[in-house]
């Protein structure tokens, strides 16, 4: 299975691109789409939206996995986040890839086998995982592949399975 991991943001959207057969990882491809801090925000929505359709069209994963969004101090920040991600799953949409959430927790917990891991945990285990020399770059990168990551251990899963063979999104 092909999936494409997603670390939403409007200045960075971080992704990860892993391939999942018999319990093992292997990475595609992984980095940023990025967009500059000076330019109209509807301008940077639709680079987002037309880098992800790119890689969409080239990678042409069978699912995708998103961080869900939560918010904690900086709501404003929090809401161009949110105009972010809704883009990246239009995108998602239109290309047909199914959805599908995850908090940072569940995400600690696949990728470290511990919900409270820190993120240099998170991120070296990543880099284990996937066999790679470095821990991948930006951070945004790493936060998508250990996304990816996680879908692959839920997608094994009978109920995910399942679930997955019906079209079926589990939030």
């Amino acid at each position: 299975m092909r999936i494409l991991g997603i670390d939403p943001g409007y200045a960075i959207v971080g992704y990860g691109v892993v391939e999942v057969q018999g319990g093992r990882y292997r990475p595609v491809e992984y980095g940023a789409v990025t967009t500059r801090a000076g330019d109209d925000f509807g301008l940077r929505l639709k680079e987002i939206y037309e880098g992800m359709a790119q890689l969409l069209r080239q990678h042409q994963p069978q699912a995708a996995a998103v961080e869900k969004l939560y918010f904690t101090n900086n709501k404003t920040t929090g809401i161009g986040v949110a105009e972010a991600r809704g883009v990246l799953l239009l995108a998602l949409s239109q290309a047909g890839v199914p959805l599908f959430e995850y908090t940072p927790m569940q995400v600690k917990q696949a990728v470290t086998g511990y919900g409270k891991a820190l993120k240099p945990q998170v991120q070296e285990m990543t880099r284990r995982l996937l066999g790679l020399p470095a821990i991948p770059k930006p951070d945004d990168a790493a936060d998508a592949l250990a996304l990816a990551i996680c879908h692959g251990q839920a997608a094994g899963s009978p109920l995910r399975r399942d679930l997955l063979r019906r079209g079926r999104v589990i939030e």
